[in-house]
Order: structure tokens, then C-alpha cells, then sequence
């Protein structure tokens, strides 16, 4: 089993980005669970989601606290203890910023794409969420983009789904495909 914690602020859709990583891991044919966990509920306040995704049935209802892949649509955030807590050895770490890159941290790499500014070009929010997951899913090849379209597709419609759509494209092109292929298997629990 594959454990992904996503840590972000209100608004950013981390939530969305949660249920649209298991959505897209049941499309796909796996079990998969998704859900949040709130401090102040309010735009802006820091908000953690869960997301696992399994082969087998998954049982286990715990926030993930050990996970093997970190999902940061806030940068900022890097630098709040507790973010980084528990990654798995040899982890991911998967964050918005300035410039695509790739960087050693905490014991785990750490890849960053601007996604924030690739939804904004792409679909006028400042929503990093699609951009990640299409980051993530190319570097892990856990699953095809089209995955990820087809939850995008049962959420979206018309120009806002075309939209996603080429902003999938254009954030997978920006990350070296299957760089975390092997990592997927030594950080699963």
C-alpha cells in the first residue's frame, strides 16, 4: 500500500487533489481512500489530506503519518515543523515552486514544479492541485494521466475539463518521467 500525505492551505483544493488521486486509483482498477484532516477551517489556514492506494482491500483508517510521498502545494509550508514528519526513507517530496528542480531534503528528494503559476496561465486559479498530481503520477508512474483525466472528466465539464486538461499535459512535461518508479516500491508500507 501506497500512503500520500498532501499538505496545503484553504482554498488551494488539497482536499480535491486528495479525492482525485483515489478516484483516479479506483479508475484505474486499485483500492484506494482519500481524506482530510482540519486545524481552523478557514481560506488560507494550513489543511493536511490523505490519499492510499492498494492492490488489496485497505482497512486501515489512521491519518497517514509515515507516508512515502509528500504532495506541498504551499512552499512555505516546507518550513513548518511537522510538515516533513515521517516521510519514509528514500521518500518524495513533490512541492510548488519558482522553477521545476530537483534537490536533496530530509532525507528524501525533493522535486518542485510552479504549478501555482501553471494554473494560473492554464485555467485563471491559482489552484496547484491538477498541476501536482500530473507531476506525481509522471514521476511515479503509478498510474497513466489518463487516470487523472478520467476523475478530472466525472468532476469537470466544457472549457473548465479541456483546460485541466492541457495543464496536465503541459505540468507532466515539466518532470522527468518514472524518476520515482523504484521509489513508489521501497516507501509503500
Amino acid at each position: 500500500m501506497l500512503e500520500i500525505r498532501i499538505h496545503g492551505r484553504g482554498g488551494q483544493g488539497n482536499v480535491v487533489a486528495a479525492y482525485l488521486l483515489a478516484s483516479a486509483a479506483i479508475g484505474h482498477g486499485r483500492h484506494a481512500q482519500a481524506f482530510p484532516a482540519f486545524g481552523a477551517e478557514r481560506r488560507g489556514a494550513p489543511v493536511a489530506a490523505f490519499v492510499r492506494i492498494g492492490e488489496a482491500p485497505i482497512r486501515r483508517r489512521c491519518q497517514v503519518r509515515h507516508p512515502g510521498f509528500l504532495i506541498v502545494q504551499d512552499p512555505a509550508l516546507l518550513e513548518v515543523p511537522g510538515t516533513l514528519a515521517g516521510l519514509r526513507p528514500g521518500g518524495g517530496i513533490l512541492a510548488d515552486g519558482a522553477k521545476p528542480g530537483v534537490a536533496g531534503r530530509d532525507g528524501g528528494e525533493i522535486v518542485t514544479l510552479p504549478a501555482t503559476r501553471l494554473a494560473l496561465e492554464h485555467i485563471g486559479r491559482p489552484v496547484p492541485n491538477t498541476a501536482l498530481l500530473a507531476a506525481f503520477l509522471t514521476l511515479t508512474g503509478l498510474m497513466p494521466l489518463s487516470a487523472l483525466i478520467h476523475a478530472l472528466e466525472a468532476r469537470f465539464s466544457g472549457p473548465m475539463l479541456e483546460k485541466n486538461r492541457i495543464l496536465v499535459e503541459t505540468a507532466a512535461a515539466q518532470v522527468e518521467s518514472g524518476r520515482w518508479k523504484e521509489v513508489v516500491h521501497g516507501v509503500a508500507a
